[in-house]
């Protein structure tokens, strides 16, 4: 059968992997054989900005928690001045962690959980941010990254989370905040970093991070590599692998012209996690009541088939990019991005739409496909700088987006794929069935799969003008302001056995942010905000689901923006000479005009949900060798005005008037921290705990709170090389990550022990 049409280029990556792994393991020799004799420094070591976002060669504390200010020119304060919640997650926390991608980064930040994909809503990133789904509302240096992906951090160098609706920022959605990825860019210094990680499961990870100067310094060049390879503790079957690279080059490093050239590609190839199901209230209902997951009495089950199921992605993305400082206080930026990602699968979803789980012992195999890929193309100008006026210190940015964003989805036609009532079980009905306590993925799969070349082309063009300031009233007194207006074209085409549908949506909406900060000392603020956002219908250019799709009935639905609003009052301190921060923040964030379903495939926007909350975090050294990266969040949601019960126009029974949202844990917590013991050894540890979260509206399926710990210790072998052992999920919790709407939820990992080797010179 033919099951991928992603475009792979003819170098294999097993071979890049042993590439790297050959440079990776000649350069440590050398380094180690040095050890007996060479385990002190023997002069001044240059430092190694890991940590950096600028390409000034400054010098910077790269191994500190904290952050003092956003990458982003939009953010024209320091954080510490910045009227809203923001998390920086460093490039040393993500060292420490042993974080190898977003949801792994993630972690760390509570108050954002992921939900899970299927068919319709693609696998992929899915963040919950404050109880609102922002998988459309992730930036990659400032830019929208669109498109169903699972995102690597091998080019990352730290991960903003901005909470709060965000539209004034970035444009469409982000109701409850959005994530902007910096990439790795070239710097003032030469440098080779590396590491190869061996560890539980059959990991192997490779990378290498070299930057290099040239033209007398003015430039540079930076390549980073990866190869990843793992099974998944305490599930069988399950495999992940993926390899990327990202050369990227800049001139005028030092001089009022800079030119930077980029570009991503990373592919993988998956046998994917199929979930497991949920069970249900007894073995006569016909409805969940409050249910979670239910695997059989062995977390270990896996109820896809090694023969039918797979996971295909790519992803490319180049940029070009152009920095001129006009005078010292203006700065004038292009940015120029195409963008492609793609992904192909076919995957088992343990569906007990039949109620086999109960009655029977037995799970339905239901097959979820997709074939889709996401094209961008963005260029946008910033100018910003400060200046003073009418005796007060502006400092600001402005500029203009334009964005055509295209998505083609189909998939694979499966059959039979016909949702059985599984009387039997061991691969009965040709492999569609499977024991709910023993299940068998080598199976075998008497069924075909075909290329389907139905389905959806959806294309969206934005333009966007936008402003932010500033201004200093006095020492003591700031307002922040900031206002974007967006218009947001989208037209999908659906090509159907059925005929050929069009439907369009033409958009245009204003977005705004206010915040009053006052210092009542130079190293803190107390602060007052306000700020808007605006999701369109079809925001997600088809690769999601947004509450109202645009091929579901729209001929008789109301499809205005809907609209969120955020009232925050808030505080930030630095102490503990200004290396420790601590933040707190109350807040209520309004979505008015939700799109609800309030008849047969029809949706009006009368919808209305809100969350109140309290955040609180810490992120810095509370000695210099104690460090912290904390937080804590609580999430109060209701659906105050949730419409019918229904799912893709379908009405069913009941109301969810009144309901918890779903993917919003009440309480979150998460705790990072590291103690230098000496010079060369650091230990650390982590727990993370999570409140139950529902999965759907209606509040009948969730899965179970949870508490996971963490350690680490790191002990500088030589200046050259470095080791670090992580042991994730301690003490082998069996937990859920992800909570589906219907019928499955997804575990995490087990005990997962690595072993890092790194180098650095």
């Amino acid at each position: 059968m033919s099951r991928t049409i992603l475009k792979i280029p003819a170098s294999s990556p097993r071979m890049l992997a042993s590439a790297i792994g050959v440079a990776l393991s000649a350069g440590s020799a050398a380094h180690l054989a040095q050890a007996a004799e060479n385990t002190e420094p023997t002069g001044e070591r240059n430092p190694i900005s890991l940590g950096a976002t600028n390409i000034t060669g400054q010098e910077q504390d790269n191994t500190s928690y904290q952050v003092e200010k956003a990458s982003s020119q939009k953010y024209t304060a320091p954080l510490v001045d910045t009227p809203r919640s923001v998390t920086v997650v460093p490039q040393q926390v993500l060292k420490d962690t042993a974080a190898t991608s977003l949801q792994d980064a993630l972690r760390t930040v509570p108050g954002i959980t992921f939900g899970a994909g299927e068919g319709g809503n693609p696998q992929g990133d899915r963040p919950f941010i404050r109880g609102f789904d922002a998988q459309g509302d992730t930036y990659l240096d400032g830019v929208r990254d669109t498109g169903g992906q699972s995102r690597e951090i091998f080019d990352i160098e730290s991960i903003e989370v901005s909470k709060g609706p965000n539209s004034s920022f970035g444009g469409r959605g982000s109701a409850g905040g959005s994530l902007n990825l910096v990439s790795k860019t070239p710097q003032a210094r030469d440098f080779t970093n590396g590491g190869f990680t061996y560890g539980s499961d059959q990991t192997r990870r490779y990378v290498l991070d070299v930057n290099r100067q040239f033209l007398d310094d003015s430039a540079a060049f930076r390549l980073n590599l990866m190869s990843h390879e793992q099974n998944v503790a305490g599930r069988d079957a399950v495999n992940y692998d993926r390899w990327g690279v990202a050369p990227s080059l800049t001139f005028g490093l030092g001089t009022p012209t800079r030119v930077n050239l980029s570009y991503y590609h990373m592919e993988s190839d998956d046998l994917p996690d199929s979930g497991i199901p949920y069970g249900y209230g007894s073995s006569t209902a016909t409805a969940h009541v409050h249910d979670k997951p239910n695997d059989g009495g062995d977390s270990n089950n896996f109820y896809g088939l090694k023969s039918r199921d797979f996971r295909k992605t790519r992803a490319d993305i180049s940029t070009f990019s152009i920095e001129h400082d006009l005078n010292d206080n203006m700065t004038l930026k292009n940015t120029l991005r195409h963008g492609s990602t793609g992904q192909d699968y076919v995957l088992t979803q343990p569906d007990d739409s039949k109620f086999n789980v109960n009655r029977y012992g037995t799970v339905w195999r239901r097959a979820n496909s997709r074939v889709s890929t996401t094209t961008t193309t963005t260029n946008q100008t910033d100018l910003f700088g400060s200046f003073q006026a009418l005796g007060f210190k502006h400092t600001y940015s402005t500029g203009l987006e334009f964005t055509g964003e295209e998505t083609r989805v189909s998939g694979y036609t499966v059959s039979p794929n016909a949702n059985p009532v599984c009387t039997t079980a061991k691969g009965s009905l040709g492999g569609q069935c499977t024991s709910l306590s023993n299940p068998n993925p080598d199976d075998a799969w008497n069924g075909s799969v075909a290329r389907n070349y139905m389905g959806t082309n959806t294309k969206a063009t934005s333009r966007a003008a936008y402003v932010f300031d500033t201004i200093e009233l006095d020492p003591k007194w700031l307002l922040n302001v900031g206002l974007r207006y967006d218009t947001f074209d989208t037209e999908a085409n659906t090509n159907a056995v059925a005929g050929r549908t069009k439907i369009k949506d033409d958009s245009q909406f204003f977005n705004w942010q206010a915040g009053l900060v006052w210092k009542p000392v130079e190293n803190a603020s107390i602060y007052a905000s306000y700020a808007t956002s605006a999701t369109p219908a079809g925001g997600l250019v088809g690769e999601g689901s947004d509450g109202n799709p645009l091929s579901a009935g729209a001929a008789t639905s109301d499809l205005q923006p809907e609209e969120t609003v955020n009232y925050e009052l808030g505080t930030k301190w630095d102490l503990f000479h200004d290396r420790l921060s601590l933040t707190a923040a109350v807040f209520r964030t309004e979505k008015k005009n939700t799109r609800i379903l309030v008849d047969a495939l029809t949706y009006q926007n009368a919808g209305e949900s809100q969350v109140d909350g309290i955040e609180l975090s810490a992120s810095g050294k509370i000695t210099d060798q104690w460090q912290v990266f904390a937080g804590y969040s609580y999430l109060d949601s209701e659906l105050v005005k949730s419409g019918l019960n229904g799912r893709n126009g379908v009405v069913s029974a009941g109301s969810s008037k009144g309901n918890q949202m779903p993917n919003t844990p009440k309480n979150s917590f998460s705790l990072w921290t590291t103690y230098e013991i000496t010079p060369k050894l650091t230990v650390g540890g982590g727990a993370f705990y999570v409140d139950e979260v529902y999965g759907d509206v209606g509040n009948t399926v969730y899965v179970p709170s949870y508490t996971r710990y963490d350690a680490m210790a790191s002990y500088k072998l030589t200046k050259n090389v470095d080791l670090q052992l992580n042991v994730q999920n301690l003490t082998d919790k069996t937990y859920y990550d992800k909570a589906f709407s219907t019928h499955f939820a997804n575990q995490a990992a087990g005990r997962t022990a690595l072993l890092t080797t790194s180098f650095h010179f």
